[in-house]
């Protein structure tokens, strides 16, 4: 039961996730400008962890040296500043749906840059290395499906839509959703090697709070100096409506705050490829909260989809798992080696310095 945490906290991480992308686009719709937003994200979740970090890790924290300092900057610049200002310029060129769909590159670009940087294990031979690979291939294919498919039509869930949006493809042409995708798609590259460098930070600063906090910390003066030279304007930074308000506090608490903190401690745990392993799960929780929210109808294709990206990651955590299970019996077989090497030394150095004989007959002692 200890070891569901994990899967809890990702399929629950992936939820958040894909509530802000539908928010943010909602919010970027009214005029709010990615780099301000990205900002005052970061702000609001910096002063929210920092007293929870300090009193919470006070004994766990460990110093922050001028290296540790560096490897957070360079963390932050690629998981934060780079790709979230990346993401969001591409998302006001796009729709969620797409946005999310295009994440499904992350499972298998984190997985080939683990593997590379032998951070994580692939015998292909054996049915568990076959397994990932097999279920990296489905959560992709399936990705690709659910989004670009569409088949028979499905009546929808809700005749009438909860939120009323301008439509994207009526909003924006061919050419801006391909500049779009672009943007996005470069920003999901990034984000394999903010994962890929997380596991590396998590190792050297063992702090989830604390190495959060200081995320959103450089975060902030990062994107705030990217402002300086795309939003000079006071007007950029005043918030004209309830739903931006609601995105940016939102994205500050659950999103920058509790998501990058659960994420940075499974990471810590599981590693980078089982975190990036439940990205496409976001296709599925976006596309249904569309077909309520916006009175979306699915696609045979989008069923089809779904159920490839659940077998696929299903195919996946079980070679994970086979692989811990090896790992686990692997180092209680060195363990039951040493005892038996260690046992047998200290027999053989046993030394009887003073004999008793029994005299079979007599029984007494000579």
């Amino acid at each position: 039961m200890e070891g569901c945490r994990y899967y809890v906290v990702m399929i629950l991480v992936q939820l958040a996730y894909g509530g802000s992308s539908v928010l943010v686009k909602l919010s970027l719709e009214e005029g709010l400008k990615p780099v301000v937003f990205v900002v005052y994200r970061h702000v609001m979740a910096m002063f929210l962890l920092a007293p929870f970090a300090y009193f919470l890790e006070k004994k766990q924290r460990p110093s922050i040296s001028f290296s540790i300092a560096a490897k957070v900057f360079v963390l932050t610049l690629f998981g934060t500043t780079i790709h979230l200002n990346v993401y969001y310029t591409g998302l006001a060129y796009t729709s969620p749906t797409v946005a999310c769909a295009l994440s499904n590159v992350v499972p298998s670009l984190t997985f080939a840059m683990a593997v590379l940087l032998r951070m994580e294990n692939l015998n292909i031979k054996s049915a568990r290395g076959q397994a990932k690979v097999v279920g990296t291939l489905l959560c992709i294919g399936g990705s690709l499906m659910f989004t670009f498919w569409k088949g028979y039509l499905f009546q929808g869930f809700v005749e009438k839509p909860l939120i009323s949006v301008y439509s994207t493809e009526l909003k924006h042409g061919n050419e801006n959703w391909i500049k779009g995708s672009g943007l996005i798609l470069t920003s999901h590259i990034v984000w394999c090697s903010w994962l890929i460098l997380q596991a590396v930070v998590c190792k050297v600063y063992p702090a989830p709070l604390s190495l959060t906090t200081l995320i959103c910390f450089f975060a902030s003066l990062q994107s705030s100096i990217v402002a300086l030279f795309f939003a000079r304007d006071q007007a950029s930074w005043r918030l004209d409506s309830n739903v931006q308000l609601l995105t940016i506090a939102y994205s500050g608490f659950v999103s920058s705050a509790l998501v990058y903190y659960l994420q940075t401690w499974c990471i810590s745990y599981k590693g980078p490829v089982f975190t990036a392993m439940f990205s496409p799960l976001q296709v599925i929780i976006v596309a249904l909260f569309s077909a309520f929210a916006f009175a979306e109808r699915l696609h045979v294709g989008s069923l089809i989809g779904a159920f490839l990206i659940i077998v696929g990651l299903y195919c996946f955590l079980w070679g994970k798992k086979k692989d811990g299970l090896v790992a686990e019996l692997t180092e209680n077989e060195k363990g039951v080696l040493n005892d038996d090497k260690v046992l047998g030394i200290s027999l053989n150095d046993i030394k009887v310095t003073n004999p008793v004989t029994i005299d079979p007959v007599t029984t007494e002692r000579t």
